[in-house]
């Protein structure tokens, strides 16, 4: 049994293992077009999973929302409530940072929120072939930028390392492939809670914290293979180089400023006390034009209601920027659109849908990522490839492939039925295939059309033509 929750995954089976039977035939199948590597067989184990009940709820966008049965203000609560009574009502986008980060009392900070047992699950906790085919594409660009000497690749909240596990396991299996190449692996990461699992998960015993509070590195490690694993809080500490950057459910969370539009023009949406009920918060309005409301709405929005998630923007800058000095690549994975939704500010508690405002610090908050609004900060420095859905990418990638070697090789009934219900969570358009996206930021070389020989001396060979984007059937620059 799976189902999902506005993009939040879940899926119903027991703990399983089937064999992965795969063929090394990379370089041929990435010269003709983007269709998979295939990889040599390895066994590994099909992820537990839970099963969980869906339930809607209406939008609350400007409705106080009540704490959950709780005489006494929660710690969080109590925090926002004292700020408010300071300095008046603040932003969402300062609501959601402190909900989701507050160094104290911060959602990431001190829950483990994945898997049957938190709020969500992710594509990498339902199935490995996610974080294989995400490592394909990783070895596929590598390739195509010439396979530099240094391969780093840097994921931005990791959760509990499995899509980190899954592309090393890759690695692995291609090691002929990537031959002397320098690999290393960094983790962004601000929750002690999910790096120490982190840690757990991909170096077991083998990783210590710095000494020094003012280290940038605030944990290292080494996987099994021996291969360097660094733990940051931002990604700015993370080292130059050739990178590939992995974002994959992260910039969902980022904070997001709400717009409402107005007779007046643009007001930003701002979080209050309720005067009538002071332990309950609510949404109100700004009176007047905001910073946020001047500089963060296009002159030609044409929607009535905005979201726009300034952090995501300049961490998009960011990306871009070390792309082009350094070279490498972007790959972003989150549930988004293409500049067309209004309201979709929402909570995540135990599986079901919550009140953003009800009980912070209890539930994950999340918005649609704004693809469009990405593009457009990322600027005409790098290419942008999509946004695909889901569906289209895995395909392109060869899941289907995949999931044929997987059943030839898997007799037992229930690992069978697992692996189509993982497979079909992952590529539903129902489910999750339409609903996630892929996106990426590319150097603008890696795209390149070959140089016509100049003069009368014609060349007798022509230039090789840039392999394909894997899993990216429609290319767009920036």
């Amino acid at each position: 049994m799976s189902m999902t929750i506005n993009g939040k995954a879940t899926f119903h089976n027991g703990y399983t293992k089937c064999n992965w039977t795969l063929k090394d035939r990379m370089r041929a199948l990435l010269c003709v077009k983007a269709q998979p590597l295939l990889s040599r067989g390895f066994i590994h184990p099909v992820r537990p999973s839970t099963a969980v009940r869906w339930q809607a709820a209406p939008s609350k966008l400007f409705c106080s929302s009540p704490p959950d049965g709780n005489n006494t203000p929660p710690s969080m609560l109590r925090h926002l409530t004292s700020k408010i009574k300071a300095t008046g009502p603040i932003p969402v986008a300062e609501y959601m940072r402190e909900v989701l980060t507050n160094p104290v009392k911060g959602y990431y900070v001190r829950n483990n929120m994945l898997g049957p047992e938190g709020d969500f699950i992710t594509s990498p906790e339902i199935s490995q072939i996610f974080g294989e085919l995400i490592g394909v594409w990783i070895i596929s660009e590598w390739m195509g930028a010439g396979q530099p000497k240094q391969l780093q690749l840097v994921e931005l909240g990791p959760g509990k390392g499995s899509l980190a596990s899954d592309v090393l396991r890759v690695f692995s299996q291609l090691q002929s492939v990537l031959g002397g190449a320098s690999v290393s692996l960094h983790l962004v990461e601000v929750s002690p809670a999910l790096s120490l699992l982190q840690a757990q998960n991909l170096t077991g015993n083998r990783s210590q914290e710095a000494d020094a509070e003012d280290d940038p590195v605030y944990r290292r490690g080494e996987t099994d293979a021996g291969l360097p694993v660094s733990w940051y809080h931002r990604l700015d500490d993370v080292p130059a180089g050739f990178s590939v950057f992995v974002a994959h459910e992260f910039f969902d969370a980022l904070p997001i400023h709400k717009f409402q539009r107005t007779e007046k023009g643009w007001r930003e949406v701002l979080v209050d006390i309720d005067p009538e009920k002071p332990d309950t918060l609510r949404f109100v309005v700004a009176p007047a034009p905001t910073l946020a409301s001047t500089s963060l709405v296009q002159a030609d929005e044409t929607r009535d209601h905005v979201e726009v998630s300034a952090e995501g923007g300049v961490l998009v800058q960011q990306l871009a920027r070390r792309i082009i000095e350094d070279g490498g690549a972007a790959l972003i994975i989150d549930y988004g659109h293409n500049g067309t939704k209004t309201d979709t500010f929402r909570g995540f508690k135990g599986h079901q849908l919550h009140d953003v405002l009800a009980s912070p610090g209890s539930a994950d908050l999340t918005a649609d990522v704004d693809f469009n609004y990405l593009r457009r900060m990322a600027g005409g420095g790098v290419a942008c490839l999509g946004p695909v859905t889901q569906r289209t990418f895995l395909k392109n990638m060869g899941i289907d492939t995949r999931m044929q070697v997987l059943l030839r090789n898997c007799s037992d009934p229930s690992t069978r039925k697992q692996l189509i219900s993982s497979y079909n969570m992952l590529t539903n358009p129902a489910k999750m295939g339409e609903r996630f996206h892929f996106f990426s930021l590319l150097h603008p070389s890696r795209l390149a059309k070959p140089q016509k020989p100049e003069g009368l001396k014609l060349e007798k060979k022509k230039s090789p033509a840039p392999l394909p984007v894997a899993g990216f059937t429609e290319l767009k620059f920036a």
